[in-house]
């Protein structure tokens, strides 16, 4: 049976399962990002939603809220980013995946842009499955001021 997910706006309610969801320390192990404290989480959403060139989407699978996704284009590099967060309860089940593609089709900007942790196979797998392409190799400093690589995958 296919996955059902879905996606719809982001409502205030599911700002404190997305910060649930962020805390977790293999999530962001992968995503080589150090969670945000309560405080500064809510700002940062805050400015997301209120940012009229960001898309920002709540994934809901089973009618429950299974994480986030959305696009925003880069102040330095102009690329149009791609990233998405899922719960760990959600993970291994084709919810990205379904998420990724749904969005794609929502989001036409071209290309379309994800940076990925080198060590991050599991959203490699997904960005692939999604019609994105390895087009170059990075390194980044996080917020705690680790360094790592990345992956720029980018789809036409």
């Amino acid at each position: 049976m296919p996955t059902v997910v879905t996606l719809r706006a982001v409502a205030s309610a599911d700002l404190p399962v997305f910060f649930e969801h962020q805390l977790d320390p293999e999530a962001t192990r992968l995503a080589a990002f150090p969670s945000r404290e309560r405080e500064a989480f809510m700002a940062h959403w805050t400015r997301i939603l209120a940012n009229p060139d960001c898309v920002a989407l709540t994934i809901v699978h089973d009618g429950r809220v299974a994480g986030n996704i959305g696009a925003w284009t880069d102040v330095e590099t102009r690329e149009r980013l791609v990233g998405y967060w899922l719960g760990r309860e959600f993970w291994g089940r084709g919810i990205a995946t379904a998420a990724l593609s749904q969005f794609c089709d929502y989001e036409t900007t071209r290309p379309l842009t994800a940076r990925v942790a080198r060590h991050n196979s599991p959203s490699l797998r997904v960005l692939k499955k999604c019609g994105f392409v390895l087009s170059g190799e990075d390194r980044f400093t996080d917020p705690d001021g680790q360094t790592h690589e990345e992956f720029i995958l980018t789809r036409a």
